[in-house]
């Protein structure tokens, strides 16, 4: 084999023990009831022509963040925001953070702030007859992230 160095199954992020805090205009809430979330940042890119080259060139030009999940249908914080904003045309911006952390990885913990985030649609009263649990998808766009903590590389991981 050319590489023996592999990665430890230990140092593999089990995600039922992350964290998701939501925070709206300076309250925050502990969103336990969340079981699947994942954020995106799409890059634009955008199509260079180049004099004396057959193919296009690209450039980024620009960036566009979007979230989603899925959460237990128990809560009515964004039911409430949605509330607000149909009758008064306001809606708050708010931050997402999420952490992961399993305590058997050497990785250690990585955080992500979600800034600037609204919601792009609302579940607004559900039932299914015969469901056990009834849950909800979650679902919008933030405009900017910080990655206050980061995962340690593992060894091996940097070859040069």
């Amino acid at each position: 084999m050319a590489n023996d160095t592999i990665m430890n199954a230990m140092d593999a992020i089990y995600g039922g023990l992350a964290e998701c805090f939501i925070t709206i205009e300076g309250r925050r809430y502990n969103f336990m009831n969340m079981t699947e979330f994942e954020s995106k940042w799409d890059v634009n890119i955008t199509d260079v022509p180049v004099l004396g080259k057959v193919g296009m060139g690209h450039k980024s030009s620009g960036g566009k963040g979007t979230w989603s999940g899925t959460a237990h249908y128990n809560q009515s914080v964004f039911r409430e925001l949605a509330d607000n904003y149909q009758k008064t045309g306001y809606m708050p911006y708010f931050e997402i953070q999420v952490s992961n952390e399993d305590p058997s990885s050497a990785v250690g913990r990585q955080t992500i702030i979600h800034r600037g985030c609204l919601c792009d649609s609302f579940t607004l009263a559900k039932f299914q007859a015969g469901e056990e649990i009834l849950d909800e998808e979650l679902s919008g766009t933030f405009e900017s992230w910080d990655l206050p903590e980061k995962f340690k590389q593992l060894n091996g991981f940097v070859t040069n």
